[in-house]
């Protein structure tokens, strides 16, 4: 959704960080200086973003986007609040692949997807998960993801979705993010917060017909506070690195050997290639965790596909 103008936390102060942030020698490098991810898997360092596509007519107001586990080169894309609801498979060309209606469910405020195993284990079959989690003046007391299998042919269906609810323990937060963690099937949340990149919740013992309970894992921040609200975020299949994406900048948490989200979320917190983008919010990881695709709102914004040097 359209938040509060990134102008606007620029003078706010951040309490201590659990996370080691990476000092940059700028606040805007170009590729080459941005800090290499030694020992853990994917990019050493990733490359300049390309633009590969533009966002299509059906995504006015895009908001999450994740790779396909059954479809090579598309992505599962959907719009936030006020808009039908609707998965579209796209490829980052934009081109529009199959549109997916759900059922089951009235959505108030859908902010991103992820795809990952139904169950817990990495073998059980893959499912989209949505995030009906938007609560900009945090009044919600109650929020929801939607599960379902991931279509195994790309068509234009109605599918229905399962409801798996849950609370904050500290009361009603506005998030953006969500992630699922390909080892194991582990959902988790981060908020978004003028404080800080976000708060990070597990989802845990989620089921249909009940009401989950978050657990605060910790509080990501940026080297030297320099940034806030996390719009987006992106798991790589590793557990080892996470991607966060705010309205002006894309940051990577690095944790080698991070068997858990514990771990990952204690490890270093580094700038990496960005696009200029009109209200940025949706980021993820391409198939395998070699690069990742960036979006934006707006009928016609640019998608960005940033991958390997």
């Amino acid at each position: 959704m359209r938040r509060l103008a990134p102008l606007l936390i620029a003078g706010l102060l951040c309490a201590c960080s659990r996370s080691k942030p990476v000092t940059l020698e700028s606040s805007a490098p170009d590729a080459g200086h941005y800090a290499p991810a030694d020992g853990v898997p994917g990019c050493t360092l990733y490359g300049e973003p390309r633009q590969t596509g533009t966002v299509p007519a059906e995504l006015p107001e895009l908001s999450g986007m994740a790779a396909s586990a059954r479809h090579p080169g598309i992505f599962w894309a959907h719009n936030d609040s006020d808009n039908d609801f609707r998965l579209y498979a796209v490829e980052d060309s934009g081109k529009v692949r199959a549109t997916v209606t759900l059922t089951g469910a009235t959505p108030r405020d859908v902010e991103d997807i992820t795809v990952g195993p139904c169950a817990p284990g990495a073998n059980a079959p893959p499912c989209l998960y949505l995030a009906d989690t938007g609560d900009n003046f945090q009044r919600r007391e109650q929020v929801r993801l939607y599960r379902l299998p991931e279509p195994e042919q790309l068509a234009d269906v109605s599918l229905p979705v399962e409801t798996l609810a849950f609370t904050y323990p500290e009361g009603p937060r506005n998030t953006e993010s969500l992630i699922i963690d390909a080892r194991t099937g582990r959902l988790a949340v981060i908020t978004k917060t003028m404080d800080s990149l976000g708060e990070v919740y597990a989802l845990d013992g989620l089921s249909p017909g009940g009401v989950g309970k978050a657990t605060r894992l910790g509080t990501l921040r940026a080297p030297q506070e320099v940034d806030r609200l996390t719009t987006a975020a992106s798991l790589h299949p590793s557990g080892e690195r996470l991607l966060l994406r705010t309205y002006t900048r894309v940051w990577e948490v690095r944790r080698p050997q991070a068997q858990r989200l514990e771990e990952l979320i204690e490890g270093q917190v580094a700038e990496v290639p960005g696009a200029s983008q009109a209200q940025a919010e949706a980021l993820t990881f391409t198939p395998g965790g070699k690069g990742y695709l960036m979006g934006s709102e707006f009928t016609g914004q640019p998608f960005y596909r940033t991958d390997c040097r």
